[in-house]
């Protein structure tokens, strides 16, 4: 069974299959289309598409056979994950997975630094004790400099902390407007969290801003978080030559 899924280099000659996304059949309690889209969505955010330069191409033939399906479904979600700028069509080439440039993954965390700064103010206000200390909870295994230990683990949960900060501002429209912009950050901080000392440094900045949540420290709570992501921005700008 084929996956799908292929890496090209930047001549278009085809290359070894990188990774064999883990793919079921799709069942029919819900749109093709719909569990196609969340299937598809799925792997693109779990490959390491910034780990190399190499094109990812995405095989609608194989895609659908993986599925159980017909070609109609898989197009649709590829059409709607090109909306979200996730793929991109070449003509007589294909669908690619999309890597965005050095300048635009700038932007777009530039964006996330100013609703997830507004998300972590609401925090303050509208959030419980109890939900505030279990974002401390997340840390605890990463206690006693053992980041570095279980980076994969620290990973997922640096991803989940920041899902939380959206969650817990209780604003459902800042939710809406964060969900895809999140997704393409979950692929960049993914990539960026084990290099140079980020990762000593984002469990360093996450104790600052529960603390700030704890105290109800509004401002500050806004301001470490907004920093927090511009730092990132900081990081790529001077590191990410891999994005060029």
């Amino acid at each position: 069974m084929s996956s799908g899924v292929h890496r090209f280099s930047d001549t278009g000659s085809a290359a070894a299959t990188i990774e064999r996304p883990r793919l079921q059949p799709i069942d029919t309690g819900f749109s093709f289309k719909n569990k196609a889209y969340a299937a598809l969505k799925s792997v693109i955010v779990g490959m390491d598409v910034y780990g190399g330069r190499a094109e990812i191409r995405l095989d609608e033939r194989s895609l659908a056979s993986d599925f159980g399906i017909s070609r109609t479904p898989v197009r649709e979600a590829m059409a709607q994950l090109e909306r979200e700028g996730f793929v991109r069509t070449v003509p007589r080439r294909g669908v690619y997975v999309v890597r965005k440039t050095k300048r635009e993954v700038i932007e777009m965390i530039t964006a996330w630094a100013a609703l997830e700064s507004m998300a972590a103010r609401l925090v303050t206000e509208n959030a419980s004790s109890d939900e505030i200390a279990s974002l401390r909870e997340m840390f605890a295994t990463f206690e006693n400099g053992a980041v570095r230990a279980h980076l994969d683990e620290y990973s997922e949960v640096n991803i989940e902390f920041h899902q939380a900060l959206i969650r817990l501002s209780r604003n459902t429209m800042l939710a809406q407007l964060a969900e895809n912009l999140f997704t393409h950050m979950r692929m960049i901080r993914r990539k960026t969290i084990g290099e140079k000392d980020r990762a000593d440094r984002s469990i360093r900045d996450h104790m600052h801003i529960i603390e700030a949540l704890e105290a109800r420290d509004t401002v500050r709570a806004e301001t470490l978080v907004r920093d927090h992501a511009l730092g990132l921005a900081e990081h790529v700008e001077e590191y990410a030559d891999y994005l060029d």
